[in-house]
């Protein structure tokens, strides 16, 4: 069974441009290699038609994920959004009861994490202990390096 893949309208259509230059660009440019390589002689030995094709293997395979994504995301419309428990694409601001650190999260789909920029997997240990908690609720994560607790201090879009 396939995942449903919840996205943002923008993350969507970088999706979309992104298969797009896969198909148009890469697939093209894959095909002329393959071709050229195969100019050069004997295939049993040619080992730039072997990489040239093992280059177009794996650019289809790239295809078809970004395809199946496409095809199983849902966008998310961010006005639609409940702020009243932890859901995907809200911002939560969280406090280690341990440690005492605030930081602030955004749950968001498994292709669009990026910690740096501060956006959790909902699939990830933290984003899927603090789904449907509400401010004030302490959620006991279970990462690798032990339980963590962390008290929900606010929820916003």
């Amino acid at each position: 069974m396939v995942a449903t893949n919840y996205v943002t309208q923008e993350t969507f259509e970088k999706m979309q441009a992104d298969l797009h230059v896969l198909k148009t660009v890469d697939r093209p440019a894959a095909s002329a290699a393959i071709a050229e390589a195969r100019e050069k002689g004997d295939l049993k030995e040619n080992a730039e038609y072997d990489a040239a094709k093992e280059a177009q293997g794996l650019l289809e395979a790239r295809i078809n994920t970004l395809e199946s994504a496409l095809a199983n995301s849902r966008i998310l419309d961010e006005n639609s959004i409940d702020t009243s428990r932890v859901s995907i694409l809200t911002k939560v601001t969280l406090t280690n009861v341990g440690t005492k650190k605030t930081v602030t999260y955004q749950i968001v789909s498994e292709s669009e994490a990026d910690l740096k920029a501060g956006k959790i997997s909902v699939m990830s240990p933290i984003g899927a202990g603090l789904l449907g908690k509400t401010v004030g609720d302490v959620a006991e994560v279970k990462v690798p390096a032990g339980i963590l607790k962390f008290k929900v201090e606010k929820i916003a879009v």
